[in-house]
């Protein structure tokens, strides 16, 4: 290992480990900067990735005791969660194992310490020991990622009052779980230990769940998780949680609007209130680089802060807080430090839900294409009506693509229903592209396939859907 380098990389989640690899095969010499042991940032090690996982195990484990009995398969489910946490810890490893392989091959350079800019062109690495080196760089790219938000007044411990992190870790089902907030992360995980047997309370400010979602979308998975029995407390806020001398967990839940508050008991409490930008110790005050009143650090149109040669991308910036958006972004500035053109479309960044049924959605929402008062005409279709949810009993949910009024021009796709995380990339291609909702109508789907809803959305865009 050895600088100088063309560019320098701090934060090897999905935008830093991606920027560093596209650069590297575009000829620059790399160096990357990772506060832990493994790379993959919080998507691999504690995110995404073991997330996925659990929802996936947790699923298996609800199919087998309930519906599996339905297709004529006669099957018992016994619950061993320590094997259920070493198959997704095997899962990160694999991962985990694979970006540094990845980052061998293309011969970058990985420093394990925390990074800091000093100025344009210098990075100063504290490693685990606490010694120090400096690196040099024509170019510099802060890819630091995020961390969960805190709540005033909660004190995590990650065992009873836990974030995202120690959801992925909990050594036993709880009884009763709360979580606080409906967003994506607390609808994600609350639904794995749901499935697992915990009573889970979800506690939202808002007066409805996924804030951002679509209506539509959001008022009818709301109705589904319902029926999954989990339960909601929507215009509330959780004010404090205390532990009793039994040892029970006592949430102080009052309406959001002002009112008495309640004490509801629990085992764990799950704070997911969002994220916020990890962008402590990097030295941004001191090297002069600018953030917003969010923490997020401000860039031009070539991810580019007001430091020349220092770069930011992922969740550190503006936009939503999304590992494949990072990817995109680290392909950009890579391509544009290598004096290329990148580019990222962000009005076409698909957002999904893993729970079941999956949520997806890409583009404007119904209630922003009434806010910017934009004349738009929509087409849906019910996975009641498709003949492959129909066979698998997989019909909660529907496809709704929205399209502009005057040039048919496709504004938005949302979709809820099985598998749809795979099927929303075909809306992003579409919208890539500009196609109109008559491009997508008239595109051959195959038969019997879940997709043939999109095809249908987009044919009852004009009233001429088939099978309704």
């Amino acid at each position: 290992m050895a600088g100088p380098y063309d560019l320098i990389v701090i934060g090897t989640g999905p935008g830093g480990y991606v920027c560093a690899i596209r650069a590297a095969q575009l000829g620059l010499k790399v160096a990357v900067v990772e506060k832990r042991p493994t790379h993959g940032g919080t998507c691999l090690n504690v995110g995404c990735i073991p997330s996925k996982a659990l929802l996936h195990a947790s699923h298996a484990y609800d199919e087998t005791r309930h519906g599996l009995a339905a297709m004529g398969i006669k099957a018992t489910a016994e619950l061993d969660l320590a094997k259920m946490l070493a198959f997704k810890a095997e899962g990160v490893k694999g991962n985990v194992e694979g970006v540094a392989y990845l980052l061998k091959k293309n011969k970058i350079d990985p420093y394990h310490g925390t990074g800091k800019v000093l100025r344009t062109g210098k990075v100063e690495i504290t490693f685990m020991n606490g010694t120090q080196q400096t690196l040099e760089a024509k170019s510099i790219v802060i890819a630091t990622g995020s961390e969960p938000a805190r709540l005033a007044g909660i004190e995590i411990d990650e065992k009873e009052i836990i974030t995202s992190t120690g959801a992925l870790e909990l050594p036993q089902v709880p009884g009763k779980m709360i979580v606080i907030g409906a967003g994506v992360i607390g609808l994600e995980l609350g639904s794995v230990w749901r499935r697992l047997g915990a009573e889970v309370l979800v506690v939202e400010f808002l007066d409805r769940i996924l804030p951002g979602m679509d209506g539509d979308i959001a008022r009818s998975f709301q109705r589904m998780l319902e029926k999954q029995g989990l339960k909601f407390r929507l215009a509330s806020k959780v004010t404090g949680v205390t532990k009793g001398e039994d040892g029970k967990l006592r949430a102080s839940i009052a309406p959001a609007a002002g009112g008495d508050p309640e004490a509801v008991e629990a085992d764990v409490v799950l704070v997911a209130v969002g994220r916020v930008p990890y962008t402590d110790g990097l030295g941004l005050a001191e090297a002069g680089i600018a953030v917003d009143g969010k923490k997020r650090i401000l860039v031009d149109g070539q991810f580019q802060t007001n430091v020349a040669g220092v770069y930011a991308i992922g969740d550190v910036i503006a936009g939503p807080m999304l590992a494949h958006k990072a990817e995109d972004e680290g392909i950009a500035v890579a391509e544009n430090i290598a004096g290329q053109a990148g580019h990222v479309n962000h009005d076409v960044i698909p957002n999904v839900i893993y729970t079941f049924p999956e949520v997806a959605s890409v583009g404007k929402t119904e209630e922003e294409l009434k806010s910017a008062g934009i004349a738009y005409t929509v087409g849906k279709f019910p996975f009641t009506a498709n003949g492959r949810a129909k066979v698998n009993r997989t019909t909660d949910g529907f496809v709704k693509v929205l399209a502009d009024a005057k040039t048919d021009r496709i504004l938005g796709v949302h979709m809820i229903g099985p598998n749809v995380s795979e099927m929303i990339a075909e809306a992003a291609v579409i919208m890539e592209f500009s196609g109109s909702a008559e491009d997508l109508a008239r595109t051959c789907h195959a038969h019997p396939t879940l997709t043939e809803a999109v095809k249908e959305a987009a044919l009852a865009v004009a009233k001429r859907q088939i099978h309704m």
